[in-house]
C-alpha cells in the first residue's frame, strides 16, 4: 500500500480522466470520498441500489454474477486505475452484479450529482466514458460468443456421451450368455474412454475373490485374485476409484505382467461396477487411454455403464440359473423316482450276494460277490449323488481323516474297472498326513473325476495320480492322455449338463465335483488341449 496522500494523484490518472485538464478535475477533487475495503469484502452487492461511481486507486476488484443454478459467473477483473458502478448513475436502475475486493483495496468514491456535473461540463470525460462502455461491451460480447460457443460444444459432447451410453446399453443387453456378455462389457468400457486394453473382473462373493477371463494364446483361461490385493482388489474393497497417471509411480501397481509379456502399462483407470443397489459386483481395470490419461469423463461414462453391466450380468445368471433349475428339477424328479423304485431290489441284490458269499465257500464266487455288492452300492449312490445335488443339498460331514487311506481305497477300487477299459493306472502318491474333509462326498467326487478320464480314453490310455502338498494346500493331479477337450468346452466345464466325447452321462459330474470342493474350501483347476490329453487339478487346505 502506498501512503495515503499519493492516493488521489493516482485517481488523477484514472483512465475516466484521461485529457481532462486540472481545472475540471479539480472541481470534483475535493468531493471523492476516500474508502478501503480487505480482500473478499463485499463492495456492493446485486440489486442493491446506489448512486456512487467506483474509482479505484489501490488493489483489484472482481465483478460476479450469480446464476439462478447457483453458479457464480465471473463478468470481469478490474485493476488500479479502472472504475465501476456507472450504470446504475446513467440508467437509475438497481446493481446488476456483485461487487468484491480480490486484495485489500482503496477506492475513491465520487456522488451520482458530480459525476452528472462531469459529464455536463466536460467532453473529455465524457468522450472516456463513452469509450469505455464500448469497450465493455465489445468485452462483454466477446465473453458472451465464447460462453455459447463453451457451452455448445460441451451439449455436444454430453449428448455424444448419452448417444453412446443408449448404445452401450442396447449392446451389453444383447445376450444372455455370460462369457460373451463380459467380453461385450469389457470392449464397450475400452471403446467408451479410448483405452487399449483391460479386464473386467466379476466378485466372488463366497471365496473373496475377484475372477475374470481372459484369452491366453486362443485359450480362454480363468484368473483369480484376492479382494483387497492390487489395485483391482483394493477397487472391490473400497470402492474407490483409482484413476492412475503413472502406473509405476504406484505402490499397489504390480509390473511383473508387463515384464513377463513386454507390454507397457502407463495409465490405469479403476472403478468398481455396482448393481442397482449400489453393491459392489465387479471392477474395470482399463489399461492406457490413447490420448494423454483418463478424465472425469472417462470415469462417469464407466460409472453410467456400471449400472447397466451388472442389470445384464444379473439377467444373464438368473436367466442361466431358471434353465438349469428346470433342468436340475427334472433330474431330481427322475433321480427321486429311481431311487424309490430302486431302493427294496436293490436292497434285496445286496443282502442276496452278502448270502452267496457266505454259502460260496470258494474264493472266486467270494470276489464276484463283493463286486456286485460294489457295484450295486455305487449305483444307489450316484442316484442319490445327482438326486442330492438337483436339490441343492450341501450338509457336509467333514471330519479329520487320514489322507493316504482315502486315496489308497480309491484307486484300489477304480484299478479293476481301469483294467477293464484298458487303461493303465500310475499311482504317484508322496502325500500322507492328515486332512479335514468330508470322507463319502469326497470319494464319490473323486470317483467322477476317474470316470471322466477313463471316458475321454475310449482306446485305453494312461491315468497319472499325483499327490503331494505346497503352501499348507494338499494337491492331487489326475493327468489323462486322452482326447482333451477345446477352450469354449473347458470354459463351461463345470456348468450343469455340459458334455464332451461321450453319448452318455448326465452332464453333472464335473458340476457335483466342484460342489463337493467348493464346500471343503477348496478349489479346481483344468489344463486341457485337444489331442494331447487333460489335468484336473484338486487343491484342499489341509486343516
Amino acid at each position: 500500500m502506498i501512503a495515503p496522500s499519493q492516493y488521489v494523484d493516482k485517481v488523477r490518472h484514472n483512465i475516466l480522466f484521461t485529457n481532462i485538464t486540472d481545472e475540471e478535475f479539480d472541481t470534483v477533487k475535493d468531493r471523492l470520498r476516500e474508502k478501503r475495503f480487505v480482500a473478499s469484502e463485499i463492495v456492493f452487492e446485486d440489486e442493491s441500489g446506489g448512486d456512487e461511481l467506483y474509482l479505484i486507486a489501490d488493489g483489484r476488484v472482481k465483478i460476479t454474477k450469480r446464476t439462478r443454478f447457483g453458479e457464480e459467473i465471473l463478468l470481469g477483473l478490474l485493476h488500479s486505475g479502472d472504475f465501476f458502478g456507472e450504470l446504475e448513475l446513467l440508467d437509475e436502475r438497481p446493481r446488476s452484479a456483485r461487487t468484491t475486493c480480490v486484495d485489500d483495496s482503496v477506492l475513491f468514491a465520487l456522488h451520482k450529482s458530480d459525476f452528472q456535473h462531469l459529464l455536463v461540463q466536460s467532453h473529455s470525460f465524457s468522450v472516456n466514458l463513452l469509450q469505455m462502455l464500448s469497450l465493455r461491451l465489445r468485452s462483454v460480447n466477446h465473453t458472451f460468443v465464447k460462453e455459447i460457443e463453451h457451452n455448445t460444444e460441451r451439449a455436444i459432447t454430453e449428448l455424444n456421451r448419452l448417444t453412446q451410453l443408449i448404445d452401450a446399453a442396447k449392446t451389453v443387453n444383447s445376450t444372455l450368455d455370460l462369457d460373451r456378455l463380459l467380453g461385450i462389457i469389457l470392449d464397450t468400457a475400452l471403446k467408451g474412454v479410448d483405452a487399449e486394453s483391460g479386464t473386467l473382473y466379476i466378485v466372488d462373493d463366497v471365496k473373496q475373490e475377484l475372477w475374470s477371463k481372459v484369452l491366453k494364446g486362443s485359450e480362454l483361461v480363468e484368473i483369480r485374485l484376492p479382494i483387497g490385493k492390487g489395485i483391482a482388489g483394493h477397487v472391490a474393497a473400497t470402492g474407490d476409484v483409482a484413476n492412475i497417471a503413472d502406473a509405476y509411480l504406484d505402490p499397489r501397481f504390480n509390473p511383473e505382467f508387463d515384464r513377463k509379456s513386454g507390454y507397457r502399462t502407463k495409465t490405469i483407470l479403476c472403478m468398481p461396477m455396482k448393481n442397482k443397489d449400489d453393491k459392489i459386483v465387479g471392477v474395470f481395470q482399463l489399461l492406457n487411454k490413447r490420448k494423454d490419461q483418463f478424465t472425469y469423463d472417462d470415469e462417469s461414462f464407466i460409472d453410467a455403464l456400471s449400472i447397466h453391466g451388472a442389470i445384464a450380468i444379473e439377467n444373464a445368471r438368473l436367466a442361466q440359473e431358471m434353465v438349469q433349475s428346470e433342468r436340475l428339477s427334472a433330474v431330481g424328479r427322475m433321480a427321486n423316482t429311481i431311487i424309490h423304485d430302486i431302493k427294496n431290489p436293490m436292497g434285496t441284490l445286496r443282502v442276496y450276494a452278502q448270502v452267496l458269499k457266505k454259502k460260496a465257500g470258494n474264493e472266486e464266487a467270494g470276489k464276484l460277490a463283493d463286486e456286485m455288492i460294489r457295484q450295486v452300492d455305487r449305483f444307489v449312490n450316484m442316484a442319490q449323488e445327482i438326486l442330492d445335488f438337483s436339490r441343492g443339498v450341501s450338509a457336509t460331514n467333514i471330519v479329520e481323516v487320514e489322507f493316504s487311506d482315502v486315496m489308497e481305497g480309491v484307486l484300489s477300487f477304480i484299478d479293476k474297472d481301469l483294467a477293464k477299459r484298458n487303461v493303465k493306472l500310475v499311482k504317484n502318491l508322496k502325500f500322507s498326513g492328515k486332512v479335514m474333509m468330508d470322507q463319502d462326498k469326497m470319494v464319490r467326487a473323486l470317483y467322477n473325476v476317474v470316470g471322466n478320464a477313463a471316458d475321454a480314453m475310449p482306446d485305453g490310455g494312461t491315468l497319472t495320480v499325483n499327490t503331494g502338498s505346497s503352501d499348507g494346500l494338499v494337491k492331487i493331479e489326475f493327468i489323462d492322455t486322452g482326447t482333451g477337450m477345446p477352450p469354449e468346452i473347458k470354459a463351461k466345464i463345470f456348468e450343469p449338463f455340459v458334455t464332451h466325447g461321450k453319448k452318455h452321462g448326465t452332464g453333472l459330474g464335473m458340476s457335483i465335483v466342484k460342489k463337493v470342493i467348493d464346500d471343503h474350501k477348496g478349489r479346481i483347476e483344468i489344463d486341457s488341449e485337444v489331442g494331447k490329453g487333460t489335468i484336473v487339478r484338486l487343491l484342499l487346505p489341509m486343516k
